[in-house]
């Protein structure tokens, strides 16, 4: 199979890499030369990683890279392939630019599918010709070891396309979770109370950054506690993507993005990438531990952090299955694959009982009267 991909970054290097593994001749075209040897470059450490390792023979790493080409000639699109994956900037203008001229290069059974994580695939579809070729494929990063896919069929999309794009992703050895095409398909919209209600809890006054993670590290298996992922993604993107998630559900207080995470943006405490977020980091990014975070924690407050994001969590998931957004098994799926959770959040509801969910939230509205809490 003969596949493109547009943009060189990480996700376009990722996702080259997916492909060519799994033996595709691959083409990835970037306007930027420099980025093209860049890539080049880093995939070649990769492999050599990979072989040092034991993980990859020689012979295999090196069928990977020659499976590459990398171009800044848009027009090598012509040549047979198959699908075309984009993942450049985030930007529906640039994009709508982009897909038009790809359209007028590639044949007319090529699929075009886009990355994107927070744009309307229906939108993206309006603003090519042949709008039913057109399907969202969105990887998760870094794409080679994240085993799960969305694939978002947009209104126009044909059922020929959606299955073809289904096989082409089990083919390289992903799991497939589809969805409709709503804000924030799955993980991105099921996934915002971990980060909005413990966000909530913190200014309450009721915990601390460390405290929460605590919680739900310790409690609740995740590998990572929502402050410490938050400046892993880094403050600045995990918040435009609750205010993109807000805006596009026509403001429900359900996505509310968060003051203190804005003002952290604002003065730049951005996590790993600037050394400073909720927590402190050095050089390397490697959290600098300190005393305060080694301090005893009261079980019984863990608890009530740990069972309110839960629960919000499980509702979510809840409302994506009621609105037919996913089935149950790719919601699941999404949230175990695509964001290390360590149980899927409708077995987790199954677990815990119906009657627990709801007398839960119900405390939570009788509490606040918000709509937060439905």
């Amino acid at each position: 199979m003969k596949v493109g991909i547009i943009g060189c970054g990480t996700m376009g290097s990722g996702i080259a890499q997916v492909a060519a593994t799994a033996d595709c001749q691959v083409v990835i075209f970037d306007v930027d030369g420099e980025a093209l040897k860049k890539s080049e470059q880093a995939l070649s450490k990769i492999m050599a990683r990979l072989v040092e390792k034991g993980r990859l023979s020689e012979e295999k790493a090196n069928t990977i890279k020659s499976n590459i080409r990398y171009t800044s000639d848009m027009n090598d699109f012509a040549e047979e392939i198959e699908i075309v994956v984009e993942a450049i900037v985030e930007n529906i203008e640039v994009k709508h630019k982009v897909f038009q001229e790809l359209e007028s290069i590639v044949s007319k059974e090529c699929i075009i599918a886009s990355n994107t994580s927070s744009l309307s695939i229906t939108s993206l579809a309006a603003g090519i010709q042949k709008a039913e070729r057109f399907i969202g494929i969105h990887f998760f990063n870094p794409a080679p070891l994240m085993k799960l896919v969305e694939v978002i069929p947009a209104i126009q999309t044909s059922r020929e396309v959606l299955d073809k794009s289904i096989q082409t992703i089990s083919d390289w050895k992903k799991v497939v979770a589809v969805a409709k095409d709503t804000p924030g398909f799955i993980v991105n919209r099921v996934a915002r109370p971990f980060y909005g209600e413990s966000l909530r809890i913190y200014e309450e006054g009721v915990a601390d950054f460390a405290t929460i993670d605590w919680s739900l590290k310790t409690l609740g298996g995740f590998r990572m506690g929502p402050f410490e992922l938050m400046d892993f993604i880094g403050n600045d993107v995990n918040y435009t993507v609750t205010e993109t998630v807000f805006t596009a559900f026509y403001f429900d207080p359900r996505y509310k993005p968060a003051f203190t995470q804005k003002r952290f943006s604002e003065a730049g405490y951005l996590g790993r990438k600037s050394g400073k977020g909720y927590y402190n980091y050095d050089e390397n990014g490697r959290r600098v531990i300190s005393n305060e975070s080694e301090k005893s924690h009261n079980s019984d407050l863990g608890q009530q952090i740990f069972d309110r994001v839960l629960v919000m969590l499980i509702n979510e998931a809840a409302d994506a299955l009621f609105l037919n957004i996913a089935s149950a098994e790719d919601i699941d799926n999404a949230m175990t694959k695509g964001v290390n959770y360590p149980k899927g959040l409708l077995a987790w509801a199954d677990e815990k009982g119906i009657d627990w969910c709801v007398s839960k939230l119900d405390e939570l509205y009788n509490e606040y009267h918000e709509d937060r809490y439905r």
